[in-house]
């Protein structure tokens, strides 16, 4: 459980007292009182502040602070200050800086701008968590060790070449095999010194938007990245460790950010916490995909939302105001899929610098009569009504999709088919398609134990892992429903095709083989046609992006291509394996199609809807705890809708009433049920 010590939702987050002074403090800590607010993150960026000289430590503010807030009853989650290395630091040491994409040399500035590779960095952050962790272990304010902050950005500098032939060496001995997994016979780049691997960037080998001449380099320089910055976070945890043994230990990610493998990160956090910033015009099925990919990072531990905004970004292109209403539906949509704290960036907005137009629950106007600050007070209350119910509650879903970065950084990095394929996109299709219809799914990474699910869905497995093909059949054969689709099958973990034709590994599963794909711009379509009404399938459909261009060996053809050469192709196909199915949808498929095609395959399996006949804008999820089940209704329209919950008496716990049957759940608002 994240909140052993403070059993309760904690409400609250990131706080820098360090930017003001006693007047403002005295009114935040009666304003956060107000809001029922009562955890504070703090430290965040004050490594300056904490370290004015190389060997120069002040911790005179941190310990005032950490002794008022405790003073005043907050709970604090401790900032290691490492996000921004200080000025003293890069003029002293300039192998702390990073050098960026195009082979250039950053001086001292912004964030993210410290090299994951330099040794300056790792001394002198691991010192910091080190004396951090010494002075403040046994502090009894302290619920929780932050870890630097949002983690990311590539280097490109010397140090970082040198580490990366030291990484290549332990993954694969010789550069025998190294030429081997990278295909270096292509284009002549044959490797006869460990020296001679230079970096694939800008001078290299790669290009504006992911463009790579050698997808191998490019995808292992990606793994190596995320290990170095993971590295840089296991020094300062370890740090950590040896001063404090059972406070536990994360750092804020970042959803589906592009740069780091996050099911390899989970493995060495005690909890995953993340930031979550959708924009207004974000679909709110991916804000959800995104809140069950955190969950999933840990086997569907919950999780800490430990940023979001009260109102607005500032960072966008177009920074909208939370509409009245939203900040709190969006709240409960994170608790509805699994966290279990309620935090903000920020507490007070900053007066100056980049930050000081991003929202915040004291506004520059410094009192409690504003929109956000009531809202942010209001839900403050229902959060403190709630307890501890929900607390460590986790989800039943019997659905599964698979997620995996390199496979993206894999698919990204391809030289073809089509620009057009964005991984994330095509993983949300499916989740959308489920979402819709209130069928709750799990994300789950590709070494996840299937066995728990009945239906595994794994959109555009281009990479096929050793022991995926492996684990996909014996899941199928013991009765599972397994769907998989275009471009899938293709290469191996180094990105090497499977030769003998797509879908490669997944051929025997699937009993079919695909000769070519074929590629149409943004706007020009084909149709999945079916051969036969099958379930609710009926007709024809959409389907766009790309085509694969199959022919079934075993497997039953369900539906045809509609137009062009390759009319009257396998477009759907099933395969029957042991006890199971496989399916593959050989295009990317409209909403039309995927909707009736997802909840036939989970009616089958048995899987039914949260709610039967949901509401368009109306999202359902459920938690179970102890035998308690929680079932979760938010209406992101801004008017009523009507929901059947059912013939059962069931408790509401916002509310305290008893609903049953057609219900009316309130533009915006949000309903927590307690099924029997």
């Amino acid at each position: 459980m994240i909140n052993k010590k403070l059993p309760k939702m904690w409400y609250g987050g990131d706080y820098n007292p360090e930017q003001w002074g006693p007047e403002e403090w005295k009114e935040d800590h009666r304003m956060f009182k107000l809001a029922d607010i009562d955890v504070l993150t703090i430290n965040v960026f004050s490594w300056a502040l904490n370290q004015p000289g190389e060997n120069t430590y002040d911790f005179a503010w941190l310990d005032e602070t950490m002794d008022r807030l405790h003073a005043e009853g907050f709970g604090v989650v401790l900032a290691t200050s490492t996000a921004a290395h200080p000025a003293w630091m890069a003029k002293r040491h300039p192998d702390v800086t990073r050098v960026d994409f195009y082979g250039r040399k950053r001086t001292f500035g912004g964030r993210h701008n410290s090299c994951p590779n330099s040794p300056a960095y790792r001394k002198y952050s691991a010192r910091m968590a080190s004396k951090l962790a010494e002075r403040y272990k046994d502090h009894p304010a302290l619920l929780l060790w932050h870890v630097s902050n949002e983690y990311g950005g590539y280097c490109y500098c010397d140090q970082c070449a040198e580490a990366f032939r030291v990484w290549l060496q332990e993954r694969y001995g010789t550069l025998d095999a190294v030429n081997k997994a990278w295909n270096t016979r292509f284009w002549g780049h044959t490797f006869y010194d460990w020296d001679e691997i230079v970096l694939p960037n800008g001078l290299s080998e790669e290009g504006e938007g992911n463009v790579s001449a050698f997808q191998g380099i490019s995808l292992d320089y990606r793994r190596f990245m995320s290990d170095s910055l993971l590295d840089c976070y296991k020094i300062e945890r370890d740090a950590i460790r040896e001063f404090s043994k059972e406070v536990p230990i994360t750092t804020n990610l970042m959803g589906t950010f592009p740069q780091l493998n996050y099911f390899d990160w989970a493995k060495e956090m005690d909890i995953i916490s993340w930031d979550n910033y959708p924009s207004l015009t974000t679909p709110v099925s991916e804000t959800a995909m995104v809140h069950d990919l955190m969950r999933g990072l840990r086997g569907g531990d919950p999780f800490m939302l430990m940023e979001q905004t009260p109102s607005q970004q500032n960072w966008q292109a177009y920074n909208s105001l939370k509409r009245p209403g939203v900040m709190r539906l969006w709240s409960y949509q994170a608790v509805a899929r699994g966290a279990d704290t309620v935090m903000f960036f920020q507490m007070r907005r900053s007066a100056g610098a980049c930050e000081k137009y991003h929202g915040a629950v004291i506004e520059h106007s410094g009192h409690e009569n504003t929109r956000v600050f009531r809202e942010v007070a209001e839900l403050g209350e229902e959060l403190a009504k709630l307890g501890d119910t929900l607390l460590d509650a986790r989800s039943d879903a019997k659905v599964a999709i698979c997620y995996d970065w390199e496979n993206r950084w894999a698919i990204e990095l391809s030289s073809g088919p089509t620009v057009e394929l964005q991984y994330a996109n095509e993983v949300h299709k499916y989740y959308d398609a489920l979402f819709k219809q209130g069928i709750q799914a799990d994300m789950v990474s590709v070494e996840a134990d299937f066995s728990r699910y009945d239906v595994v869905i794994a959109p555009v497995m281009y990479m096929v892992k050793s022991g995926f093909a492996q684990k996909a059949e014996a899941f199928t054969a013991a009765g599972g429903t397994f769907v998989t689709t275009f471009f899938s099958g293709i290469v191996n973990e180094n990105d090497l095709v499977t030769l003998g034709g797509y879908p490669g590994e997944l051929r025997k599963l699937l009993g079919i083989w695909a000769e070519e794909i074929d590629a149409l711009p943004a706007g020009q379509y084909n149709q999945i046609v079916m051969k036969k009404p099958v379930g609710s399938l009926n007709g024809s459909y959409n389907c766009e992006l790309l085509f694969d261009l199959i022919h079934a060996e075993g497997a039953e053809v369900l539906a045809e291509y509609g137009s062009d050469f390759y009319k009257g192709m396998p477009a759907l196909t099933v395969n029957a394996f042991g006890k199971g199915k496989a399916y593959y949808v050989a295009s990317s498929a409209c909403p039309e199609f995927l909707q009736p095609f997802l909840k036939d395959l989970c009616a089958d399996q048995g899987i039914v809807p949260l709610i039967e006949q949901i509401p368009a804008g109306v999202e359902a999820a459920r938690r179970v705890k102890e035998g308690r089940s929680f079932l979760f209704l938010l209406n992101h329209n801004a008017e009523n809708a009507s929901v059947n919950v059912g013939e059962g008496q069931l408790r509401e716990l916002l509310s305290g009433q008893i609903v049953q049957g057609m219900t009316e759940l309130p533009g915006r608002g949000v309903m927590i049920l307690e099924e029997a």
